[in-house]
């Protein structure tokens, strides 16, 4: 594995990778749970539209809640069952919030509704695109975007390259090499799907170097094809889609823009292996990869439904084997704390970390900045992350968005490296919040100044009307006035005309 034509981004880390410990044994397969809870929120855009109600029979693969729009995507049964209940469950999200999901319970029939495969070849670009909007793929790498909308063709900007990222930089976060390992000819041939879809010229596959039975399978069954296989350094954060593109090409993808704007556009492996499923086989989106890891008894990668509750996947995982009881949803790096182990695996959970002492040591003492600038050095997007701290701390908003504090990816390498252990991104995102709250705030009273603006104009606008209404009325009376004492008039000189007259007849 030989870096060809790599080109180095700035900044970046090293942290343990912990990847062995999921990789010794295959995907496993968990069985059917005894229930299933689907968020109808699992992607990115409008909630999906619920078209069943509680009682309902429903088979696997069937759509249960349609995309609404263009940005959503449509939930499947991912077995055959009863529609128990439609209510408010708590979610795998930071916030620990609950909001509206399905619950099934499985029949343990396992009935597929009738798998239609869908001859892409034949189909013209928009029906085809109409056919994926109702598959229920999002970005399975952590975006969670609707994919059918990433397919669209801008007829100004066509895509020139597409980019297939298999980096998966996190540590500990193995599903997506267990997926290239073991199914290597279905992302293969969902990455040409994708192409062809596209139109683009070339497609790239870009995977870090510590993958090396992935990269083999990858080549293997990528040899018949044009689809390049290109290796890049292990380095954390590799994975995101502009440091891949920039590794890669050598592009820079501005602020301001984005990589289509430019002719690339970036898939993850089991996206594009979700996008095989379903046009070759029939297949929607009703399961992934995930990676249950640390401190398990049994780290391992499952097949797993949506809806399982996480708990049947840890006892899957041989259980816990501390009193922590802490698990995290994705990577150490940008990962978050989940509420509680009875959440259920979405779309967008790649990776569920058990804590302990051991693998994450409990954070040392904050300590004043020295101003090392270890973290502007580790910055992956060129940002002076010192300075961010200073405006987020003392909540100076407009100064820290001068800095580009939106530019931050969150990536965590500024907290990674500093000597003084101050969690940054946490300043961060308070800072981001704090500056879209005021953004709204804003936008709020200037939409209601607006509004009474226009109320005010209205009403001085039916002022001004009922003044001439008036006027024109009363204008209307005085000349009806003057009419008639004209006519009065002219009426009292033809009867004094008419009395002379008849006075000269008798004289």
């Amino acid at each position: 594995m030989q870096f060809k034509n790599i080109f180095k981004f700035n900044g970046g880390v090293h942290p343990n990778e912990n990847k062995s410990l999921s990789t010794n044994l295959p995907i496993g397969r968990l069985p059917i749970p005894k229930k299933l809870v689907l968020p109808l929120r699992q992607h990115v855009g409008r909630v999906a539209k619920l078209k069943v109600k509680p009682g309902d029979q429903v088979l696997k693969g069937q759509i249960i809640a349609e995309a609404d729009g263009n940005i959503s995507a449509s939930i499947h049964a991912p077995t055959s069952g009863k529609i128990l209940k439609i209510s408010e469950e708590i979610l795998p999200h930071p916030s620990g919030l609950p909001d509206f999901c399905i619950t099934i319970e499985p029949d343990f029939k396992d009935t597929w509704v009738e798998k239609k495969p869908i001859s892409w070849k034949k189909l013209d670009r928009t029906k085809l695109i109409e056919a994926l909007s109702q598959s229920g793929i999002v970005g399975l790498g952590g975006a969670v975007f609707p994919t059918h909308m990433k397919l669209k063709i801008n007829q100004s900007q066509p895509i020139n390259t597409l980019l297939i990222n298999a980096a998966e930089c996190e540590p500990f976060i193995t599903c997506d090499d267990m997926l290239m390992r073991e199914r290597a000819d279905e992302i293969i041939q969902g990455a040409l799907i994708a192409q062809t879809i596209l139109d683009a010229k070339e497609c790239v596959v870009g995977i870090e170097n510590n993958k090396i039975e992935a990269y083999e399978a990858l080549k293997k069954a990528a040899q018949k094809t044009t689809i390049e296989i290109k290796v890049v350094p292990t380095v954390y954060p590799s994975g995101d889609a502009k440091r891949l593109i920039y590794l890669l090409m050598g592009i820079e993808v501005p602020k301001e823009k984005r990589s289509i704007d430019l002719g690339i556009q970036v898939f993850n492996v089991a996206t594009v292996a979700a996008i095989y499923r379903y046009l070759e086989l029939g297949e929607p989106s009703i399961s992934r990869v995930v990676t249950i890891t640390g401190a398990v008894k049994a780290p391992q990668n499952y097949e797993v439904l949506f809806g399982t509750p996480l708990s049947e996947l840890i006892a899957a995982a041989g259980g816990s084997s501390n009193k922590t009881k802490k698990f995290i949803m994705g990577g150490p790096m940008m990962g978050f704390d989940l509420p509680s182990i009875h959440v259920p695996v979405t779309k967008a959970m790649n990776c569920v970390i058990e804590s302990s002492p051991e693998l994450f040591p409990a954070p040392k003492p904050v300590m004043p900045c020295i101003r090392c600038a270890r973290c502007a050095d580790a910055c992956p997007v060129n940002l002076q992350p010192q300075e961010l701290y200073w405006f987020s701390k003392s909540s100076q908003l407009e100064k820290a968005r001068d800095y580009n504090l939106f530019d931050c990816i969150e990536c965590g390498c500024c907290t990674y490296v500093c000597p003084s252990n101050i969690p940054l991104v946490q300043f961060y995102r308070y800072a981001k919040s704090e500056i879209i709250a005021q953004d709204k705030s804003k936008e709020a009273a200037n939409t209601a100044r607006e509004r009474n603006d226009f109320r005010l104009a209205r009403i001085e606008r039916e002022k001004k009307e009922r003044a001439e209404r008036n006027a024109q009325k009363a204008l209307g009376a005085n000349e009806k006035q003057a009419d008639d004492e004209k006519k009065s008039t002219i009426a009292a000189a033809m009867e004094r005309v008419k009395q002379n007259q008849q006075e000269n007849i008798k004289n």
